[in-house]
């Protein structure tokens, strides 16, 4: 049923865009629904890092309302983009000109199990809240690096977060899915349960399907060690090369994110590592975090002892505001080896990149088979991300060190170009991708964050 009275005045409908039938918006929708010319409109057009101008932006409240969405969205040759917390790198949650299906309010948390730490939670749900109100139970289930980050990205990408070494990816938490296929239909997907399916949505979800609830299992997690520590890198490569070595010998409850910077004006570049230790002993902590300060001359630093909460809280309420459009490269990385410590070095002073993170993954995700979900980089010990503002100056200098990678993280990736595919997704996986997406997904409706091409083309195509 569609709604059969607008009561939008003459103003805001001026504002209404071609290729869209704002009149046939279901009536289960109109209410929630925000076109260009109302109020909330600047409230809800951007994401975290991208600008937007979508035509439409619907907000479902249940799977039944995210039916309905799907289903008027499929009517239109505009582009359709999902969002859930809208602060993915990527910048796929919003576009312009098209409709956006807002997943902010299924963002229940619920606990199914006490005894086994089986929670439902919806992907409107952000981080910050779960890891609040898991705490209460004493769990927590990892999650990247960011209270305000929406449960729905990250737990249909990978989730490389503070617990990652110790407990292993979002993904791998993941029992079971509630899925909205391309055609309309719901349904359930497990190991038992169209497990294709749910191999697919942990890794390359987008491309899928809208998951409307997940079940995870947490993990029993009391507090923790948590460190900032900032260390002159002049000697860069020198300090990448010291810094994977202690990572990869540290035990598993150590998870380290490096971050640098090109030196400016004079200055030294500095490094700033932020790193968790899954442990409340003090001497454990300090044990965890000296290796770690002496990579490098040691300007500050601050350790606590937190609970998960204190490391992933959430941010102040608001609306994101992004503007133009995010220019990133993602990469997984087997070692920090000797050459690509100078790779980098060298990358951080072309002038390209005012940015580049290394997040530390191995231990329990490489415990996991690589066939296990389509996130199949298990091998890798580190994650790359550089951010620039000239995407052809930031292609040319990234492109140099290429040679270094072993595949792509697609949750912080912006490169469109043909063959990032196959980074992301070797070729079995690929092809197993494939087959997935020609039987949930044959139309290619999902295809604004990855495409993936049928399995007769020839060429593979990243859009």
């Amino acid at each position: 049923m569609t709604r059969t009275t607008d009561c939008r005045s003459a103003a805001v409908r001026a504002h209404r865009l071609p290729g869209i039938d704002y009149d046939a918006i279901p009536a289960t929708l109109a209410e929630a629904a925000v076109e260009p010319g109302d109020v909330q409109y600047a409230s809800v057009r951007s994401n975290y890092l991208r600008g937007g101008s979508p035509g439409l932006v619907l907000r479902p409240r249940t799977t039944s309302e995210v039916v309905d969405a799907l289903g008027f969205a499929r009517r239109h040759d505009v582009p359709l983009g999902v969002r859930s917390g809208g602060h993915g790198i990527s910048g796929r949650s919003t576009n312009d000109g098209g409709i956006v299906i807002d997943l902010a309010a299924l963002n229940g948390i619920e606990v199914l199990d006490a005894a086994t730490r089986r929670v439902r939670i919806g992907p409107g749900a952000r981080w910050g809240e779960v890891a609040q109100a898991l705490h209460s139970y004493g769990w927590a289930i990892t999650s990247g690096d960011y209270g305000g980050v929406g449960v729905g990205g990250l737990a249909t990408a990978g989730g490389i977060g503070f617990l990652a070494r110790e407990h292993g990816l979002t993904i791998d938490h993941i029992r079971a899915v509630e899925v909205v296929l391309a055609d309309g239909s719901v349904v359930r997907a497990d190991e038992h349960h169209h497990p294709d399916l749910f191999w697919g949505v942990r890794g390359a979800g987008s491309a899928l399907g809208i998951v409307t609830s997940f079940e995870f299992e947490a993990d029993e997690v009391g507090e923790l060690g948590f460190a900032q520590l900032t260390l002159d890198a002049s000697d860069t490569a020198g300090l990448l090369r010291a810094y994977g070595s202690v990572v990869e010998a540290a035990p598993r409850d150590l998870t380290a994110f490096l971050i640098l910077g090109p030196p400016r004006r004079g200055r030294p570049a500095l490094a700033t590592i932020m790193a968790a230790v899954d442990s409340a002993d003090p001497d454990t902590i300090v044990e965890r975090l000296q290796p770690l300060a002496g990579i490098g001359p040691l300007l500050a630093q601050q350790v606590v002892l937190t609970p998960y909460p204190g490391i992933v809280s959430l941010p102040e309420p608001g609306p994101h505001h992004g503007r133009g459009e995010p220019v990133t490269r993602s990469a997984l990385v087997e070692h920090i080896t000797p050459e690509f410590a100078r790779a980098a070095e060298d990358f951080l002073h072309s002038g390209a990149t005012y940015f580049l993170q290394l997040r530390s993954v191995g231990g329990a995700v490489a415990d996991v088979p690589p066939d296990a979900t389509a996130y199949a980089h298990r091998s890798a010990n580190f994650s790359a991300v550089a951010f620039g503002a000239d995407r052809r100056r930031l292609d040319a200098a990234w492109d140099e060190m290429t040679g270094h990678f072993s595949g792509l993280y697609w949750s912080f990736e912006t490169d469109r170009r043909p063959g990032r595919l196959l980074d992301a997704y070797p070729p079995a996986t690929l092809r197993r991708l494939q087959a997935a997406k020609c039987r949930y997904d044959p139309d290619g409706v999902f295809r604004d964050n990855v495409v993936v091409p049928a399995p007769d083309e020839g060429e593979l195509v990243a859009s």
